[in-house]
């Protein structure tokens, strides 16, 4: 099996790569075991051995060394345990990983919200719910940063231009079996001593943390390397794989989404993992690059890795946006309002993201002239997010809106994501971010921002394309529960949080003064109602997954090329490639066709309709 294949591969990886480095240090004159140096070194080897163990020996290295190259043999469910290079299958194994992570998150987030009912330390100490909120916020941010993009941008993006599978389809399985280490070394950090900085990991802190520090270093480095091989294949593939007549401004804004958040993981991601390896150093290496005794700088920390934690917000939202808009324009039946002037939004979003990763530290100490400029860019870049809601809100004007289950977490990602935005320009005023700084409202804001809009738009995703990835449909009505559910539940719990904020309660603690045990009291009450949500929202999914009713190829009257095929999708998507004739949102306008498949586009679309 491939997967116990990769971890034999990665254990004797790590033995080899820890007894060559212990060969070296003992040589060298130092102690041979030294649990951090000996762990960094070897995880290098371990990741080596897993992925040649997973199948890029069998299926893509032995070429190299003349051997004759193996043919997959897998079929069915195995598929998606194997090395599998169709992207179809790789976005499958993207989401129903992410999804387990998701879950664990939010297990944890409950634990975290019983210790902080009631004022005291009654279930956690400071230390346990410091590493559990570390651990937590964490995986949170690794599925908001790498669900949809990996999911959907897999699965979908290929057929909507047209296309037959990604451009380097072993790279792309490369993608995701990076991942799996990435919750193995997460692991790791929870039973070797946790790790106490939160999802940020500022240095020194994090120099100094107990071993599991070190492997959050490792899993974000290692989730960093995957992003970057994930983005450069979508870029290639939407710049080199349209199809006849895919111009730019036919391309569906959900592509266009995707394309322009792979630049920004193209772009920044290094930086990220060049902050990693620089605390990594300082922790087994003897460097101070964050050692202010020794001539470090602990705020070139913070610059480095914000440079590229703020493009990561807009990684994490931008997928969200691109599928808001593109269910507003079906579930309407309108074309895409401003769809041009959308597109500028997303571009100025991505050229704008560089340049106000400093809002984030105004307190830290930085040059006091540097506050003015990061202030003015920082709400600066709501005009460019201002024509993506515009265009939005354009298209549901008088439009034939149909309250379907997507369409209903698409208005969702709207109203949540225009709270975060409003107290997003709070925070970028100097004089009022020095004052809520690392308090409640902060906490309240980021969710509305990541939770409220990119998670949103990541369950509006699935089930938009669900039946187009199973060929099954979920169960409307337990759909519409879900949604009220969860909107309710996350209102409630995130709302209240900006009140807290302002009476002064700080975040990252296991306790606060007894005034603000009721507010407390009442914010877990609503995480645990929302919680219980994802109940109802896991037992649809599996069971409609396993179950539903068979779903046509067309469930939703679409007209992006994805369903003019059916579901599920043949192995090369397309029996002939298609000839894009026009843009993908013209309804109500005569005569229109997007693409040529053989089959013309009304009779697709009147099929699904009447499905």
């Amino acid at each position: 099996m491939t997967i116990v294949r990769g971890a034999i591969g990665g254990v004797a990886g790590y033995i080899l790569g820890a007894a060559l480095l212990m060969s070296i240090r003992a040589a060298a004159g130092s102690r041979a075991w030294e649990v951090e140096s000996v762990t960094a070194g070897a995880w290098l080897f371990a990741l080596t051995g897993w992925l040649l163990g997973v199948g890029v020996w069998r299926y893509w290295a032995r070429p190299w060394f003349g051997k004759k190259e193996q043919v997959y043999t897998t079929t069915g469910w195995r598929r998606y345990f194997d090395f599998d290079t169709d992207h179809k299958v790789i976005g499958i194994q993207y989401l129903v990983s992410f999804l387990a992570l998701f879950f664990m998150a939010g297990l944890f987030a409950m634990v975290m919200r019983y210790e902080l009912m009631g004022v005291g330390e009654d279930v956690l100490d400071a230390d346990q719910y410091n590493s559990l909120m570390s651990l937590h916020g964490t995986m949170m941010v690794f599925v908001a940063v790498a669900a949809t993009v990996g999911a959907f941008g897999n699965y979908v993006v290929p057929i909507m231009i047209g296309a037959d599978d990604m451009a380097y389809p072993k790279l792309n399985a490369l993608s995701f079996w990076l991942v799996p280490p990435v919750l193995v070394a997460l692991t790791a950090s929870f039973f070797s001593g946790g790790y106490d900085t939160g999802w940020t990991g500022y240095a020194p802190l994090s120099v100094q943390s107990d071993v599991g520090g070190l492997f959050f270093n490792l899993a974000f480095f290692t989730l960093g390397l995957s992003s970057i091989v994930g983005a450069l294949n979508i870029i290639v593939t939407v710049v080199t794989m349209r199809a006849q007549g895919m111009t730019w401004f036919r391309l569906p804004i959900f592509v266009w989404s995707i394309f322009i958040t792979s630049i920004l993981s193209l772009i920044f991601t290094q930086f990220i993992g060049l902050a990693m390896l620089m605390v990594v150093l300082d922790r087994t290496a003897g460097t101070i690059f964050f050692d202010p005794a020794s001539g470090g700088e602990p705020l070139l920390y913070q610059h480095v890795f914000w440079f590229y934690s703020h493009p990561a917000v807009y990684i994490m939202i931008l997928p969200a946006f691109g599928i808001t808009l593109e269910i507003v324009s079906h579930f309407t039946r309108k074309p895409l309002f401003a769809y041009k002037w959308a597109v500028g939004g997303l571009l100025g979003i991505m050229g704008m993201s560089s340049v106000v990763w400093a809002h984030h530290m105004f307190t830290s100490g930085m040059a006091e002239a540097l506050r003015k400029p990061f202030l003015a860019s920082t709400e600066m870049i709501s005009i460019p997010t201002g024509f993506i809601f515009l265009s939005a809100l354009g298209t549901l004007w008088m439009g034939k809106i149909r309250y379907t289950v997507p369409m209903l977490f698409a208005l969702g990602v709207l109203f949540n994501f225009l709270i975060g935005g409003i107290t997003g320009v709070f925070l970028a005023d100097v004089p009022v971010d020095i004052q809520l700084q690392d308090t409640y409202f902060v906490v309240a804001h980021f969710h509305y921002v990541i939770l409220g809009g990119g998670i949103f738009g990541l369950f509006a995703a699935i089930y938009y394309w669900f039946p187009k990835m199973t060929g099954r449909m979920m169960n409307d009505r337990l759909g519409k529960l879900h949604f009220w559910w969860m909107m309710i539940g996350f209102n409630a719990t995130f709302l209240p949080m900006f009140s807290l904020g302002l009476q002064g309660m700080n975040r990252r603690i296991a306790d606060y003064t007894p005034d603000l045990a009721d507010a407390n009291r009442a914010v877990s009450m609503g995480g645990f109602f929302l919680g219980t949500s994802f109940v109802v929202f896991l037992y649809n999914f599996l069971k409609s997954w396993a179950r539903g009713p068979v779903a046509p190829s067309n469930p939703w009257g679409a007209r992006t090329l994805e369903w003019q095929i059916p579901s599920p999708p043949p192995h090369e998507n397309f029996e002939v490639p298609p000839v894009v004739l026009a843009d993908p949102y013209g309804y109500g306008e005569p005569d229109s066709i997007h693409a040529d498949l053989g089959v013309t586009q009304s009779e697709s679309i009147e099929e699904g309709v009447e499905a």
